[in-house]
């Protein structure tokens, strides 16, 4: 299910801070790798190409239009090619850069990969983000982790401890472990909300008629454990212990309550790495923040417009539905169709990525994307960020890329923000007054 890569860290200055919750447990030891290879299957350009693959149970790593990327073992690989598909191999699904001995520090990340934050430098730099913008910047928790890790939750307003009556949007990141870019993604959402306002007009006007969530780090333990033995450990799921089985974790990203386990988008098997969890809303670090986003329910009224999720890689921007190849269903109409691909449509042309369906991908069932529109009618998307494959570092791109490549996301956050009011704007339609 993971390919450990061998490679090697520097030791780094870890800061105490007040949310890294000094009681989660010490990291257990990543698993031996299984015998698996990565390929990239051309010609995949209509939805029963992409069902034959998906039915032999290969992990989709990343894909475009008219192809996927996915592990796979010697058996699955002769099915596909047996089927007719051809499989290009590609390089492991995690960088294997050159080992320095003795300086693999577990809990760290490798050579090259230092700008990235593990959870308790993530807590510290939000921490001190908020004692340097104390009226635009708050960070609490939405609840704790499996292993008890608190769940961070950030907000930034131009009064951050009034609870005001404007639109409110919702990014959120790293619900699989691996996806660490997407951690700075949201960690530079906050700091350039912060640091701009009252300097950028722009910035300023944004923050004072929003109110901005950021969930950085949704699932903290399956990030901290992908690092756990200072080697990559190409884990997606959450650390939950499965009743009865050995494997471990759950897909949170296909555990949320809307058409769960409905349409062969996910897997019913504790060792797949699209588990989606014996329940809808099993993994605790999901039903905490469906129940964070419930709350936002005032007077009757959803306060969260608009969400975006960041997962990597594709270079992708998708909307719902993930779990029908439909362009409607239930609650989702042409009229609603088509504003979500207008504004899709339009952040991608702001960042270069391709916009599409969800289920135009590949069909997946239990989403959060799915859940936010068809519980509360919340506009969201999901960005799936750098790179386009693995052939150029796949979940592990290079640290000296994390500054161009978040950057890269400004226009096309901005411009949610900016339709959050009333996203049938976009296609010249009003919405009631809230």
């Amino acid at each position: 299910m993971r390919r450990v890569a061998v490679i090697a860290v520097l030791a780094m200055l870890v800061l105490a801070v007040p949310f890294s919750a000094a009681a989660a447990p010490p990291p257990s030891p990543a698993p031996a790798a299984p015998s698996t290879s990565a390929y990239r299957v051309p010609g995949l350009d209509n939805p029963a190409a992409r069902a034959t693959v998906l039915r032999q149970g290969v992990e989709v790593l990343g894909g475009g239009r008219d192809y996927l990327e996915v592990q796979a073992t010697p058996a699955q690989a002769d099915h596909l090619r047996a089927s007719g598909l051809r499989l290009l191999p590609l390089p492991a699904a995690a960088p294997v850069p050159a080992a320095v001995p003795g300086l693999v520090v577990p809990g760290e990340f490798p050579i090259g990969y230092q700008g990235y934050h593990t959870y308790r430098r993530l807590t510290a730099e939000l921490d001190a983000l908020a004692a340097a913008h104390p009226h635009q910047v708050a960070v609490s928790s939405y609840g704790r982790s499996a292993q008890g890790r608190p769940l961070l939750l950030v907000k930034i307003s131009d009064e951050v401890r009034a609870d005001k009556h404007e639109p409110e949007v919702l990014f959120s990141c790293a619900q699989h472990a691996r996806e660490h870019l997407t951690v700075e993604m949201c960690l530079h959402i906050v700091r350039r909300l912060a640091q701009g306002y009252g300097i950028d007009p722009a910035i300023t006007q944004l923050v004072r008629s929003r109110v901005v969530w950021v969930v950085p780090m949704a699932n903290p333990d399956g990030a901290e454990y992908d690092i756990s033995t200072g080697l990559f450990g190409l884990w997606r799921k959450n650390r939950q212990p499965n009743p009865g089985d050995a494997e471990i974790g759950t897909d949170l990203n296909r555990n949320w309550g809307d058409e769960w386990a409905c349409c062969g988008g996910s897997s019913a098997n504790p060792g797949n790495d699209t588990y989606h969890g014996s329940a809808p809303f099993s993994a605790p670090e999901t039903a905490q923040l469906r129940d964070w986003v419930n709350s936002r329910v005032i007077h009757g009224v959803q306060q969260i417009t608009a969400h975006i999720d960041f997962h990597s890689f594709s270079e992708l921007v998708l909307w719902p539905y993930g779990f029908t190849a439909s362009d409607t269903g239930p609650g989702l109409n042409n009229f609603d169709a088509a504003a979500f691909r207008k504004l899709g449509e339009q952040m991608a042309a702001t960042n270069g990525y391709t916009p599409e369906q969800s289920s135009h991908l590949y069909i997946n069932d239990g989403s959060i994307g799915d859940w936010m529109w068809a519980q509360h009618h919340i506009w969201s998307y999901t960005l799936e960020m750098y790179p386009t494959s693995l052939t150029q570092g796949g979940f592990y791109p290079p640290a000296n890329v994390i500054e161009r490549e978040t950057a890269r996301n400004d226009a096309a956050v901005d411009l949610l923000l900016s339709y959050a009011d009333c996203v049938p704007r976009i296609i010249g339609a009003r919405c009631a007054a809230r």
